[in-house]
């Protein structure tokens, strides 16, 4: 599947409205489900294991036989169950019972090891699958079934022929046959940018596909406003007390400082824009390049690395914050050393001892939880600074 990496599945459980035959998805893990036959069309004749090899290339019309359940990949005019413009796709019949609604054309295009597409290439070639008596394609978007379907991706039969739809696009990603030689290494080799464009597209596709569940509670999604505020944590294990737990929280001194510091910096340019309007020149050159690039960048680098959380429909977690939590140390940082440098150097020095000890003893209250707790988990209740932190419940 183009954009995704999803692989063409099936499974005995059926369509609960339609045509009521077997589901045929696309799935995003390793399983026996997504093993698929090559097989002749049904206008060929019975196919013969001992006949001499023959090759499915450009414009040749095939069967695919789910190998698990021995049906037929199919198609049909019934809507599909969830995109209702297109058709639906299934598994029906055998090898022996089905009819032409089985056969499907391969269209190669693209191949990134040969402009010989009279051979399909395992990984190498890019081809579409046109039903043979529809004239639609086979296609796999990023729309998820209902739960009847496992959440796996709705693959449906679309009746629009564009040829650049990614998400028509299908290849073998392994292949077996005895009677075959082994592939060469080096004929798999393909355009380094292609694939990195491909690649971090097919990332944020997974990435938004990854939406919460209204109808299930995910104890351990947070959403991105409580994550400067630490007002949650992540239990990592299982919390039964004859198990080793441990619980995700950062440190309080660390994350209620840093974020602090953000919104202090924010007000230090609101101050510094109002003063200079009104003519105040306080800050020399020297100050300014050290303001922009100590302070400004980082709080730049905090926004940009922040603000996709939010906008992004996925389900998030506290981890997804540490990229942006380091830019609000930098800032924190920057703000302590701003005020700090105009004092002697055994006042600087008394501060940056006390924030030392403050920070590690943090640390210390809360080893346990990093450490490991052993035992009960009502014996962390001292912990439990906020009710949000699911640690002894």
């Amino acid at each position: 599947m183009g954009y995704g990496g999803g692989l063409l599945h099936s499974h005995i459980q059926t369509f609960p409205e339609g045509s009521n035959q077997q589901q045929v998805t696309c799935y995003h893990h390793k399983d026996a489900n997504n093993d698929w036959f090559w097989y002749p069309n049904r206008f060929e004749g019975d196919f013969n294991m001992e006949a001499p090899l023959k090759y499915v290339g450009n414009g040749d019309v095939i069967r695919l036989i789910h190998a698990q359940t021995g049906r037929n990949l199919h198609s049909h005019q019934i809507a599909a169950p969830v995109t209702k413009a297109d058709l639906e796709v299934a598994c029906y019949g055998n090898v022996t019972i089905g009819d032409a609604k089985d056969h499907w054309t391969v269209e190669v295009v693209d191949d990134a090891a040969s402009r010989d597409y009279s051979r399909v290439r395992t990984l190498t070639t890019a081809f579409r699958l046109r039903h043979t008596e529809l004239g639609c394609y086979l296609r796999a978007g990023t729309v998820n079934l209902p739960q009847w379907g496992f959440k796996q991706i709705e693959t449906t039969c679309v009746k629009e022929n564009k040829p650049k739809d990614p998400y028509t696009h299908w290849n073998v990603e392994s292949h077996v046959n005895d009677r075959l030689e082994k592939g060469d290494p080096a004929a798999y080799k393909s355009p380094f940018f292609r694939d990195f464009v491909h690649l971090n597209v097919a990332m944020m596709t997974s990435n938004n596909a990854l939406v919460p569940d209204p109808d299930k509670q995910d104890d351990l999604a947070s959403k991105p406003w409580q994550w400067p505020l630490l007002h949650v944590g992540l239990r990592m294990c299982g919390w039964d007390d004859h198990i080793v737990k441990y619980f995700l929280l950062g440190n309080p001194a660390v994350y209620w400082g840093s974020t602090f510091s953000i919104g202090f910096f924010l007000a230090m340019i609101v101050w510094y824009a109002v003063r200079w309007q009104r003519g105040y020149d306080e800050l020399t050159w020297k100050q300014l390049d050290y303001f922009h690039y100590s302070g400004v960048y980082p709080v730049i680098g905090w926004f940009l690395h922040y603000l996709p959380f939010v906008a992004m429909a996925r389900v998030t977690y506290v981890h997804h914050y540490y990229p942006a939590l380091y830019f609000a140390i930098l800032c924190c940082g920057f703000c302590l050393d701003w005020f700090t440098r105009d004092l002697r150097k055994g006042m600087q020095w008394g501060i940056y001892f006390l924030l030392y000890a403050l920070v590690i003893g943090m640390f210390w209250l809360f080893r346990a939880i990093c450490f490991g707790i052993i035992g009960s988990h009502t014996q962390l209740k001292h912990l439990k600074w906020l009710d949000s932190w699911r640690m002894t419940d």
